[in-house]
This record gives C-alpha cells, sequence and structure tokens, in this order.
C-alpha cells in the first residue's frame, strides 16, 4: 500500500479550510439588538409630558392634548394585543412606532415653543 503524499496534503488542506466554514455554519445568528418596546416608550413620553408640565414648559392644554395622543396610541396597541393573543405583528409595530416618533417629536416642539404657563 503506497500513501500519495499528494493526495494526502490535498485531503487536509480541504478539511482545513472546510472546518471554520462548518463551525460557522453551527453557531446561531446574533440577536437583534434590543429596542424598548411601545408600554416603555409611552410611560418614557408620559413622564416627559408630566415633566413639561410641573416645570411649566406645557401650558395646561398642551399637556392635555399630548396625554390624550399618548393614550390613544396606548388603546391602539391594547386593541392590536387584544387581536392577537397578546402580541404586535410587524406592521402594527412599526405603525405604532411611527407614531409614538411623531408624538416624540410633538412633545420637543411644544417644550420648546415659547408658551409657557
Amino acid at each position: 500500500m503506497t500513501i500519495n503524499i499528494s493526495r494526502l496534503a490535498a485531503t487536509a488542506l480541504l478539511g482545513v479550510t472546510l472546518l471554520p466554514a462548518a463551525v460557522q455554519a453551527q453557531t446561531p445568528p446574533p440577536a437583534p439588538p434590543h429596542r424598548p418596546g411601545v408600554n416603555a416608550r409611552l410611560r418614557h413620553q408620559d413622564a416627559r409630558v408630566d415633566q413639561g408640565d410641573a416645570s411649566g414648559q406645557l401650558t395646561r392644554r398642551e399637556s392635555r392634548r399630548l396625554s390624550r395622543r399618548d393614550a390613544r396610541i396606548a388603546g391602539q396597541a391594547a386593541r392590536d394585543r387584544y387581536l392577537h393573543n397578546g402580541h404586535l405583528t410587524a406592521g402594527e409595530h412599526r405603525r405604532l412606532n411611527r407614531e409614538l416618533n411623531r408624538t416624540s417629536h410633538a412633545i420637543y416642539r411644544k417644550k420648546h415653543n415659547d408658551r409657557t404657563r
């Protein structure tokens, strides 16, 4: 039995080059970055409105409207969760985040306008 050195070297080289690919294929994909949920964002925005109300940066009318806007988003989230066994679909999550972004910008604009209480 003769051992062909070139065949043995080629097989070893092939095994060494394929080993990292096999190991990489077995590792799980990285987890997506954690983003605060809809309820956490609503709590944070509510705290921002309360702080603006307490400091006088928001008028009573601005504060009431912004709080009502957040309450409407919370109601939408609750209805969406009710329809899908306590979960939000990707589309619902995008829509709610878009609304939360708009409300967040509105809070900033209202707190930084020249109207005070």
